[in-house]
């Protein structure tokens, strides 16, 4: 099983940056597919980005062009850059890691980190 421990949320004001870290830990952290999810207060929780172990990113429509997920594949961890961060953005965020060849039962999850954009 995988450990993820996230950091980096907090208060940005409106078109502002945030940078959020997912540390991975355990025996297949270099060969997982990590990403970052949010959920809304209210609403379900939405894929924002994810990347797999080679690089191969997908990114939300909400995502792209403001956002940009990357990975230290040495350190294991992957990182989501916001940018342009709109209110709507607000939410708790957490990383998720899995095997793409096991699915949904090798799933892990972060404890979240709340994101606030003030408008």
């Amino acid at each position: 099983q995988v450990q993820l421990v996230e950091s980096g949320g907090g208060l940005a004001q409106a078109g502002g940056s945030l940078r959020l870290s997912c540390a991975a830990s355990g025996s297949d952290a270099s060969i997982i597919t990590m990403g970052w999810y949010r959920q809304a207060p209210g609403k379900q929780r939405e894929l924002v980005a994810e990347i797999t172990s080679v690089g191969t990113t997908k990114y939300a429509d909400s995502a792209k062009g403001r956002f940009t997920i990357s990975r230290d594949n040495a350190e294991n961890i992957v990182y989501l850059q916001m940018n342009s961060l709109k209110s709507e953005d607000t939410a708790v965020y957490y990383c998720k890691s899995y095997l793409p060849w096991v699915g949904a039962s090798s799933n892990s999850w972060g404890q979240g980190t709340q994101v606030t954009v003030s408008s």
